[in-house]
């Protein structure tokens, strides 16, 4: 199995600096972070006064959240998709 080029990269979220390392480009690794730091100031903006190991929690718990609902949403589709196929395939 080949090794996977990987990419190094300093992003900001939430006012601190990381050093992410990945096999994802740059440029997704920039939207992971962006959207992780949106998040953050999203939750904080309702709950000002959480501390930030909290804050990180609860936006893990809000992304993970959103990733079920898509996933659910997704396999749903899928299942439709297929139903039509084989209804297709009945014809």
């Amino acid at each position: 199995m080949k090794d996977q080029h990987k990419t190094r990269i300093t992003v900001d979220i939430y006012g601190q600096q990381y050093s992410i390392v990945g096999t994802e480009s740059s440029s997704h690794i920039r939207l992971v972070a962006s959207i992780v730091d949106d998040k953050m100031r999203e939750i904080s903006a309702k709950n000002p006064t959480l501390d930030t190991s909290k804050l990180a929690v609860l936006t893990a718990v809000n992304i993970v959240h959103e990733y079920i609902k898509l996933k659910d949403e997704y396999e749903r589709l899928l299942r439709k998709m297929n139903k039509e196929k084989d209804d297709d395939s009945d014809d």
